[in-house]
């Protein structure tokens, strides 16, 4: 294993680290035993940074989380997330970022993961009826009452992460990235590095989508949400098909998988850019890991910028709905 520090902040992650969502929702049926299996074999290769959120199952993930962390605390720097609300029923009922709600979320996401003290906690989504200086300011609370190491923002604009940058040095900043959402390249990558602060690419391989694995929405599993998702429709689809073709190729040509050649480019990217691919199966992450040991030549990077050029990919990275939310 390889590892990256976040930024100019003193917290060292491993250069790969694992997304927990989809082990409990959004994509498909769960599987709680295969996924603890899972975080453990993370655990074993050397994986230290793993992410979760209070929204992902109603909490159920963070409580799966926690599960697995029993004996390995010691491991793992633990990430987790506040801000999109949900209701018991799962139904989505916003985003807050009031000082209250705050101090309310962290406790609960403390009692769910079974910890004293959470290694970086990210505000999921910008509440736009709320200055992030109140957010922020509370968020450094819990730094300073000890419930929190480091503090992160998750699809947060430019100006919002200067401002919230103002108030408590920000560790990490976390949007998707990757070679078919290379939105960050126009200015929170900058930003970011301005300021030192580290950059966390969540979905780096698409959804799942430059796997190659996915060549319709029948191959994704019943309950799914990537099946409401723009890209993963009809004529976008199609286009996509043959992006995610061109990085098959080039992978087949170099000897690695598709996935490998997807997250290999994501660690090009920069030593303080650090990938967490989601998974719920060990035969995936293994194969995630082996991108550690591809070598991308600069032949290769010019052939990837070629085949995925920035606004390659057709179709919005979210529902219309979700997309408002972003970039604030």
């Amino acid at each position: 294993m390889r590892y990256r520090r976040l930024g100019r902040s003193a917290l060292v992650v491993s250069a790969l680290g694992l997304g927990c969502m989809g082990m409990s929702d959004f994509y498909g049926g769960r599987d709680d035993q295969e996924s603890l299996a899972t975080i453990h074999a993370a655990l074993d290769a050397g994986v230290t940074l793993l992410d979760t959120a209070d929204m992902y199952g109603v909490g159920r993930n963070e409580e799966l989380v926690g599960q697995a962390l029993r004996g390995h605390r010691h491991q793992v720097v633990l990430a987790t997330k506040f801000g999109n609300v949900r209701g018991p029923d799962g139904a989505f009922l916003g985003v807050r970022g009031d000082a209250a709600y705050v101090r309310q979320a962290c406790e609960a996401s403390l009692r769910r993961l079974g910890v004293d003290s959470i290694d970086l906690y990210y505000q999921h989504r910008v509440d736009p009826r709320v200055p992030i200086e109140e957010t922020v300011g509370a968020m450094a609370d819990l730094v300073r009452a000890g419930k929190v190491r480091h503090i992160g923002l998750s699809e947060a604009a430019p100006d919002t992460i200067r401002r919230a940058h103002a108030v408590h040095p920000i560790t990490a900043l976390q949007s998707e990235y990757s070679l078919w959402t290379r939105d960050p390249e126009q200015d929170v990558l900058a930003t970011c590095r301005e300021l030192g602060i580290g950059f966390v690419a969540y979905s780096p391989l698409g959804r799942g989508f430059l796997t190659g694995r996915i060549a319709s929405a029948s191959d994704l599993e019943p309950g799914d949400t990537r099946q409401t998702h723009p890209r993963f429709q009809g004529d976008n689809l199609s286009a996509n098909l043959r992006l995610v073709e061109g990085v098959r190729a080039l992978a087949a040509a170099r000897g690695c998988s598709a996935a490998q050649l997807a997250l290999a480019w994501v660690l090009e990217r920069g030593e303080d850019v650090v990938p967490i691919p989601g998974t719920k199966r060990r035969a995936y992450l293994r194969e995630n890991l082996a991108a550690l040991e591809v070598e991308l030549s600069p032949e290769d990077m010019a052939q990837l910028e070629r085949i995925a050029p920035p606004g390659a990919a057709q179709g919005a990275r979210y529902p219309e709905r979700a997309l408002r939310g972003v970039h604030l």
